[in-house]
């Protein structure tokens, strides 16, 4: 998924790992994509929700 972010929206992706079944992305401190009870986020979904969270931030 890193990787992915960083091919299609030109993004740093920071992998960290985390416990074992965790699946969460952050856009600064805000989750914007998480593993639901048993299923992973779409890749589309997950790129939506990275497009929506960095197109409400401020550059300063």
């Amino acid at each position: 998924m890193a990787a992915l972010l960083e091919r299609e929206l030109g993004v740093k992706a920071e992998l960290v790992e985390g416990s074992l079944g965790e699946f969460n992305v952050l856009v600064g401190e805000q989750a914007v994509a998480k593993k639901g009870l048993i299923f992973f986020p779409p890749d589309k979904k997950v790129l939506a929700a990275v497009r929506k969270a960095l197109a409400g931030l401020s550059i300063d």
